[in-house]
């Protein structure tokens, strides 16, 4: 069997999309019967093949979303066609996805379709999302609640299958604990102790602002010398929310780090008293997941697939109610009970994921795909 997995719409590899195809291809056995090829832009070739014996077909269009989209209406066929796939794989539906399908498809979302598709003003896109995810075989969903999403849009409940995202164990464990004052990671050395929040500054949803105030709350009712670091890129936010780390009373014990290094995050969970996760719009909730796998305790918010992922090794709040929160950020720190309770449910649900039966899952959903 050969699969075909495109690689447009993946952000050039930068995404969490482009850590899925990564993960994926790296965790098929060379002993199987399956063989994948990546195909996509000629500029992405490096990234996804650099090192590693992947096989990558690249197509030759110009750099613009909607060229790709164009192409996937107009070309995808008949390229899959030619080179002989049985199937193929779009990681990155949402933006873009063919409309017709005579080589099946697995449509795999890893994004909330309601924030795609409410308020979107671009035609094109909606309708090649809804078309595409109508006419595609198979959907594979992240998580129970991308899949419920789905359907409230009108999705077959019938053609869609959960399969969740692994976890990068090799690169995500508990790691033995330093005696150290200080975190050392290239170009920074972050002082401990310190709270940990992984997310690009984007959007309200992501509920930094809020954070912020609840970690001034926090240090104003414990004296604690703590500190807050917020580890992600720049984005569509970011203005409000450096305005209100400046604000705070508690200004310099707020550290925003701009980009940061994905392989560098085991460590700066590592090295956290805890990591905090407000967002209430994540379909798949990895973070957590992640920081988990180091040994840390988490809190997050209760909605999205939050709940679902961390299940009962986590404590939950409404990102709303920074006085839950920062009540949430004092209990996790003081109770060395809870903390050790958590940690351990915490590497024990992470320990549930893995790459190796993702890949499984999917490989075997193929399978039935093609069959039918």
């Amino acid at each position: 069997m050969k699969i075909g997995i495109d690689t447009f719409g993946c952000d050039h590899a930068r995404s969490g999309l482009g850590t899925y195809i990564l993960s994926f291809v790296s965790n098929i056995s060379s002993e199987s019967d399956v063989k994948v090829e990546l195909f996509g832009s000629e500029l992405d070739r490096f990234t996804y093949t650099s090192g590693k014996d992947i096989a990558y077909k690249s197509v030759n269009i110009a750099d613009s979303l909607n060229m790709e989209r164009l192409w996937h209406f107009t070309n995808s066929s008949k390229f899959g066609t030619m080179q002989n796939y049985d199937l193929i794989i779009y990681p990155a539906p949402e933006r873009v996805l063919p409309v017709s399908f005579k080589i099946p498809g697995i449509a795999v979302v890893n994004t909330i379709l309601s924030n795609v598709v409410e308020g979107n003003k671009d035609w094109i896109q909606k309708l090649q999302i809804k078309r595409g995810l109508s006419n595609v075989q198979k959907i594979i969903a992240a998580s129970a609640f991308i899949r419920d999403d789905l359907i409230s849009h009108g999705i077959d409940k019938d053609k869609i299958e959960v399969v969740y995202n692994g976890i990068d164990h090799k690169l995500f464990f508990p790691a033995i604990e330093l005696n150290s004052d200080v975190v050392d990671i290239k170009p920074f050395a972050i002082k401990k102790p310190y709270f940990i929040y992984g997310s690009r500054l984007s959007g309200p949803e992501k509920k930094h602002v809020e954070l912020i105030k609840a970690f001034s709350i926090f240090k104003k009712k414990t004296g604690f010398p703590h500190r807050l670091v917020i580890a992600g890129s720049d984005g569509s936010y970011s203005a409000e929310i450096h305005k209100a780390a400046f604000e705070s009373e508690f200004a310099s014990d707020i550290f925003l780090t701009g980009y940061f290094p994905y392989e560098s995050f085991p460590q700066l969970y590592s090295g956290s008293d805890a990591c905090i996760f407000p967002s209430v719009n994540e379909g798949v909730g990895l973070p957590i997941l992640e920081a988990m796998a180091t040994g840390v305790p988490v809190i997050c918010s209760n909605a999205g697939a939050l709940p679902e992922m961390g299940q009962d090794a986590v404590k939950y709040f409404n990102s709303d109610d920074i006085d839950e929160i920062a009540s949430l950020m004092e209990l996790v720190v003081t109770d060395k009970e809870l903390r050790s309770a958590m940690i351990e449910k915490g590497i024990k649900r992470a320990g549930d994921f893995s790459w190796k039966k993702t890949v499984l899952q999917t490989v075997d959903i193929a399978k039935k795909v093609i069959s039918i």
